[in-house]
């Protein structure tokens, strides 16, 4: 899975890397959790824009949030058919920039998991596979949601977790942006582990297990 990740890099660096207009507003973030608001990049008249989405989808037929606790994560085997992704997958697909992600590690005979922070090796920002959706709430409110695609993880990963987020090359995104695509199977090739040469990991301190904890301290090697 992935539940916390990182995004510190300048706005307009994002913008350079992303082809996208930037978001002013971006403040560095070393610990964002699910739930808060996160950067998403979808495609809009032809062009790729920045917007903010709530992390943990919630499909338009959902009753209330509470759903978004529990939809953090898709997972790329059967996302094309679960309900509440799989009209988001058909249409509304985006890219979810990164600068690195975090996991725990189960450590034999202790019940503290050890955390890592996982990025790219060159450390450019990364592109998670994403879906966002809108919602309205019964007060009238319009609401959008997003969440990341997990799938199984890749060498460098295996002895840390079993899943991974798709992190997609720069070359697949614009067939993962393209608004309607016609071939579902095309679209679920993309989501495969990413090459775990072009990967980093070292581990970092548990400060990291609390959401309020949002420091450059997060990325720091532990030992």
């Amino acid at each position: 899975m992935c539940g916390r990740f990182a995004l510190y890099s300048d706005p307009f660096a994002l913008a350079k890397r992303f082809q996208a207009e930037a978001l002013p507003e971006l403040r560095p973030r070393y610990n964002v959790a699910p739930t808060q608001n996160i950067p998403i990049v979808r495609e809009e008249g032809g062009n790729r824009r920045f917007a903010l989405a709530r992390w943990g989808l919630i499909p338009h037929w959902a009753k209330d949030m509470k759903i978004g606790y529990h939809t953090i994560n898709a997972r790329a085997e059967t996302v094309a058919e679960k309900p509440a992704f799989r009209n988001a997958f058909k249409h509304r697909r985006c890219l979810i920039p990164a600068d690195g992600y975090y996991e725990w590690q189960a450590v034999p005979g202790s019940k503290v998991k050890q955390p890592w922070f996982i990025a790219l090796r060159d450390r450019e920002p990364m592109a998670f596979a994403g879906l966002w959706e809108r919602w309205r709430s019964p007060e009238g409110d319009d609401l959008e949601s997003c969440t990341i695609i997990v799938t199984d993880a890749n060498q460098i990963m295996r002895p840390i977790h079993d899943r991974m987020p798709v992190i997609l090359a720069p070359d697949d995104w614009d067939a993962w942006l393209e608004a309607d695509a016609k071939v579902a199977g095309g679209l679920q090739g993309l989501l495969k582990p990413y090459p775990a040469e072009g990967m980093a990991a070292w581990p970092v301190s548990t400060k990291v297990n609390s959401p309020r904890y949002d420091s450059v301290e997060c990325l720091e090697v532990l030992f």
